[in-house]
């Protein structure tokens, strides 16, 4: 394919940026913050952390006082009573002031409902662990939490004293059995407490409220809606897939002389017949009216986009985080419904000469409308220095390689393809090493010695089938042969854990 410069679109005649709620940027931007977070670590950090240690440990005491004698099965069967369910007031108290010492500035505006007007709070936007801390707020209503999460020793006791509905995640029937355990509270005649739900599911930027999780919604009951805002500055407390890491937040949040949070409590929301019938429509309903009051769109994102995110972030796949935003333009555009970018590398005109491409060159190859804002858009993310010109293979790789159903060799067979500058399957050091570091996140060393030793009879070219070969019988590949891509990516909420194999790529 040619690669002449035959046209392009500048940084001006560009789109607004299409929302990325996955990801989130914070740098110490003046010499004032930083002098000012470097005094704070010293002086300000240590009392903080050795307060709030005080607390939560008199408030594990608590709820240890508070669970003794009960079996975990009297705590899923029916709500705390007498002297116990008086502890709960006591945590609270607790709780808030763990707030107070980690210098959180709480704004409450509104009536919070009571069970009988609400047995659901739905909170959102959700964006950072901090959250955790409505609970203390709302007078320590039930949570969705994971089973594993309630046997931790340092918070197990005040997460099972909430008694959350349990999610098992290791139970084909958790999913039903969740729904099923929401429903039976939120219509039960016994004396449980509110269900507090984020139904995002996942930490978000707050830049829009995404797909929101039917679950809250199944009971077909009166809901209140609960809008968490951080009106601050310097944003230290957002915890998305792609950004900071918790002890960073943690660190800057506690080194800040106050941080602002408002908690507003829309009015109850009463669902209508067709809504009671249709969760969906329910929870795209209570959506509208959260993200009217927040002042902030709605965008049809969810957690399986997250789990794209990390899936592409450990293969460390060419612009990994903005793959989401990539696979929206791509849908609005209507190639997902097309084979478009299959066809190009499967067909006699692989790319061999793609490292610098026009937007005009771009919109004919994808077969796309040349004024499209959307198409515009897809440019400009991989347009990064604003050259007009991209390197058109990793588009390529980028929205082939996030399938669902594709392994880790699977995604390096289509860079092999997509690499191949010899368009016979043979691969160069420099195609090799594209191949592999976008893919299998190795170093470009690692890749170089990896090469040298697959090409022992001086070639200096190898096939894919040569490496696979090579790496069956490699103890530090080995785990591409024996797990799925899935199996493979240890993530957890808010947060990205690259894989652990040695060499690879920082």
């Amino acid at each position: 394919m040619s690669a002449k410069m035959t046209g392009g679109i500048s940084h001006e005649e560009c789109p607004t940026k299409m929302l990325n709620p996955f990801v989130h940027r914070l740098e110490l931007d003046t010499t004032y913050e930083k002098i000012r977070t470097a005094i704070f670590t010293v002086i300000l950090l240590p009392i903080r952390v050795s307060v709030i240690c005080f607390f939560v440990c008199l408030g594990w005491m608590f709820a240890f006082v508070g669970l003794w004698g009960l079996t975990e099965e009297e705590l899923r069967q029916k709500p705390l009573e007498g002297w116990r369910k008086k502890i709960k007031h006591v945590i609270c108290i607790i709780g808030k002031n763990v707030l107070m010492a980690g210098g959180m500035n709480i704004t409450i505006k509104g009536r919070q409902a009571s069970k009988t007007e609400a047995p659901i709070l739905v909170a959102a936007p959700h964006s950072t662990f901090i959250d955790a801390g409505i609970v203390y707020l709302t007078g320590f209503p039930s949570t969705i939490c994971r089973r594993e999460s309630a046997g931790n020793n340092h918070i197990g006791k005040l997460i099972n004293f909430t008694q959350p509905v349990y999610v098992w995640r290791d139970d084909p029937n958790s999913r039903h059995n969740t729904i099923k355990e929401i429903i039976n509270r939120a219509t039960s005649d016994l004396d449980w407490p509110q269900i507090l739900i984020f139904p995002e599911g996942t930490c978000t930027n707050r830049s829009c409220l995404i797909t929101f999780k039917p679950g809250a919604f199944y009971p077909g009951v009166p809901i209140q809606p609960v809008c968490i805002r951080y009106p601050n500055k310097v944003d230290t407390v957002t915890w998305t897939w792609e950004g900071p890491s918790a002890l960073k937040l943690l660190w800057l949040t506690l080194t800040q002389p106050y941080s602002n949070c408002e908690i507003e409590f829309l009015p109850v929301y009463n669902p209508s017949e067709e809504e009671k019938r249709d969760p969906k429509l329910f929870a795209k309903n209570v959506r509208a009216v959260m993200a009217k009051a927040l002042g902030i769109p709605v965008i049809d994102y969810c957690y399986d986009d997250c789990l794209l995110m990390a899936k592409a972030k450990e293969m460390n796949l060419p612009y990994a985080p903005s793959l989401v935003e990539v696979n929206k333009l791509r849908n609005r555009l209507g190639l997902r419904n097309t084979k478009n970018e299959e066809n190009l590398i499967n067909s006699n005109l692989v790319c061999k000469d793609c490292s610098k491409i026009s937007f005009i060159e771009f919109t004919k190859l994808l077969n796309i409308p040349l004024n499209n804002p959307d198409s515009q858009q897809l440019f400009k993310i991989y347009d990064k220095e604003h050259s007009g010109a991209i390197d058109f293979r990793e588009y390529l790789l980028g929205v082939l390689g996030i399938g669902k159903d594709l392994s880790h060799l699977d995604v390096l067979h289509i860079a092999c393809k997509i690499y191949d500058k010899s368009g016979f399957g043979r691969l160069s050091p420099e195609d090799f090493c594209k191949a592999v570091c976008q893919t299998l996140a190795l170093n470009k060393e690692y890749a170089l010695e990896v090469f040298e030793q697959v090409d022992r009879n001086r070639l200096g070219y190898i096939t894919y089938d040569n490496f696979v070969q090579y790496a069956q019988k490699k103890a530090e590949f080995a785990n591409f042969f024996s797990l799925s891509s899935e199996e493979k990516i240890p993530h957890r909420n808010g947060d990205i854990c690259p894989n652990n194999y040695n060499k690879k790529t920082d």
